[in-house]
């Protein structure tokens, strides 16, 4: 893992790469978008998600995911619905200016647009967070460098009738399992911050990316 991937440099680089589509994703309307928190514990760079609570009505109850959600009429654009679902779930306030960029969108299985958007949010003890105990369970990091080592890394395939339908990744050894469309969120961020260093998992249908 490049040693710099919290670098005011590699900031630079990520925020250029991803300028693009950031300026075009966010001029879009989206039904939901989620805050990929890039944090600091303890010196070393990490990634934090969030365990949905068991209470929440649906299918993801209890799931690890990123703090997001619905977007709301209030909301300007997709990355004031991230920054609102984070400080509503987690009390973490991120300003506008740490937010690094928009990632490749996802798709749920009922063709739900979710946005992810990348931010740093700096220095962070997860314990020290007070998340809202309707939404969220429990706060937790995985480090780059765990997400990053390969026996850290699995993948599901899913069939249907016999054939193969596609793969999804899934970062393991961990609190909490990360699967789903929170691990295709995590495989972007990585091949993002670590190029190179991350070989992709994905072989997906077209309702997961755009």
């Amino acid at each position: 893992m490049p040693p710099h991937c919290l670098s005011a440099e590699d900031e630079q680089r990520c925020r250029r790469l991803l300028a693009g589509a950031t300026a075009r994703l966010r001029a879009r309307p989206a039904a939901a978008a989620v805050l990929v928190p890039l944090c600091s514990v303890r010196g070393i760079p990490a990634l934090l998600y969030t365990l949905r609570s068991s209470r929440l009505a649906g299918r993801h109850k209890g799931d690890v995911s990123f703090p997001g959600g619905k977007w709301d009429p209030t909301d300007q654009d997709v990355v004031h619905t991230a920054l609102r679902e984070t400080r509503e779930e987690l009390g973490l306030t991120v300003p506008e200016e740490h937010v690094w960029g928009i990632l490749q969108p996802v798709y749920d299985q009922q063709k739900t647009t979710v946005v992810p958007v990348l931010a740093g949010v700096g220095p962070l003890d997860p314990q020290s967070l007070r998340p809202n105990p309707e939404e969220v369970d429990k706060v937790f990091a995985l480090p780059l460098a765990h997400l990053l080592q390969e026996q850290n890394q699995g993948y599901t395939h899913f069939c249907q009738r016999g054939h193969f339908r596609y793969t999804l990744p899934v970062f393991l050894h961990g609190p909490h399992r990360v699967w789903g469309l929170t691990a295709i969120i995590t495989e972007f961020t990585l091949q993002l911050l670590a190029p190179g260093a991350y070989q992709p998992r994905l072989a997906l249908p077209k309702w997961s990316t755009g």
